[in-house]
């Protein structure tokens, strides 16, 4: 299949070029209309497809549900906002719904699904910070444990590559150094940790850092805290929920600026509301949830953000015109820095030959038009 544009996204710049798909690779990229083209998208854009690394759920599905089908239903669907690879996002509760959760997506994962990429599972809690566990549920909370984690991964088969956990309580960092040392990027979330604590923590092998300015200390010009960490360790990665609810929008180009667009992250922090209807009761690790007219979800009859109904396309177009982000730094967000991040950038995050044939053709007011998955047409 050979589809083109005026406008495809080739090393951070706009080209009239046509993409060649091979099953699913991109099996060359070309000039615009070298070949016969078996779709013309004129002047559409045509850019990577989206990763979205912190996502509990949508369509009404929760990853802590340990549901196949809606699972399934999910990675089908979600292309329609441009994403072509995912880690369906756990949330702090009991271990028995963990346990079920991550086998859930391990047994999806090797009996077959058809949609985005299930890249791995990103294991949100329980080890994390009283103070600032946010909208996590208070009675699962526990201490790091690597005996108990190696349990989670096994039940896993293995698929949990992104640990959120607040380091200033894992003792000598051993669950940080383990999940280091097996391959599992370990992020700095929910956490009450000094700008000094944050900097052993790093030290020892966190690579990332759990939405940055939530569920963290905030910065002071004489105690920097988390939020000054995140700004100022400009190489390592940042996940930034661009609803511009979670952040204001200032907050939201102060923290790309620093950090730069090699290493910042665009995440939807969705729950399961995301493309349903408006009203209806919903919960988040067993504590109801209620939707603003904003599409913030909150603890019900609480003023505590639980998360977002975020589209990845929508949050691309937030950054960008309502931010004042750069086009080529807030696609990156999307793209090929979460690929980086997860160690899949040898195949993701670019449309390049050889990489996988994942696009998204997006019109100018940023609404998809059409995604492949994998070289698969998906809407």
């Amino acid at each position: 299949m050979v589809l083109q544009s005026k406008r495809v996204w080739i090393g951070g710049q706009f080209a009239e070029a046509q993409l060649e798909f091979s099953g699913n690779k991109i099996a060359g990229v070309y000039p615009y209309g070298m070949k016969a083209a078996d779709e013309d998208y004129g002047n559409k854009r045509i850019v990577p497809g989206f990763i979205d690394i912190h996502t509990h759920g949508a369509y009404g599905f929760d990853t802590n549900d340990g549901e196949p089908e809606g699972l399934r239903n999910w990675m089908r669907q979600i292309p329609e906002e441009g994403v072509t690879g995912i880690l369906p996002t756990t949330v702090t509760q009991m271990p028995d719904v963990l346990t079920k959760a991550v086998a859930n997506v391990a047994a999806v994962v090797e009996e077959g699904y058809e949609g985005a990429e299930i890249l791995g599972i990103h294991f949100e809690g329980p080890y994390l910070d009283m103070e600032y566990k946010g909208a996590q549920p208070p009675e699962a909370i526990a201490e790091p444990s690597v005996e108990q984690f190696k349990r989670y991964q096994e039940a896993a088969k293995g698929l949990i590559r992104y640990i959120t956990l607040a380091p200033e309580h894992d003792q000598e960092f051993a669950l940080t150094k383990y999940c280091r040392d097996t391959g599992v990027v370990v992020s700095i979330g929910h956490s009450s940790a000094t700008y000094e604590q944050a900097l052993m923590g790093i030290a020892n092998g966190a690579m990332s850092m759990t939405h940055v300015y939530n569920g963290m200390t905030g910065y002071h010009h004489r105690n920097p805290g988390l939020v000054g960490a995140a700004m100022r360790i400009r190489d390592i990665y940042g996940e930034i929920i661009g609803d511009g609810c979670h952040s204001h929008l200032a907050a939201l180009n102060n923290y790309i600026t620093a950090k730069g667009r090699d290493y910042a992250i665009l995440i939807s922090d969705s729950l399961r509301p995301k493309h349903c209807a408006p009203g209806g009761d919903y919960e988040l690790g067993g504590h109801p949830i209620e939707i603003s007219e904003t599409g913030l979800a909150y603890l019900k009859g609480t003023s505590t953000i639980a998360g977002s109904t975020l589209f990845m396309n929508r949050g691309l177009r937030i950054l960008v015109e309502k931010a004042m982000v750069p086009f080529d730094t807030a696609l990156n967000c999307c793209t090929i820095n979460p690929a980086r991040c997860l160690g899949v950038d040898g195949r993701k995050g670019r449309l390049t030959a050889g990489y996988d044939a994942d696009a998204v053709v997006l019109e100018d007011d940023y609404e998809v038009c059409q995604t492949y998955c994998r070289g698969k047409k998906m809407l």
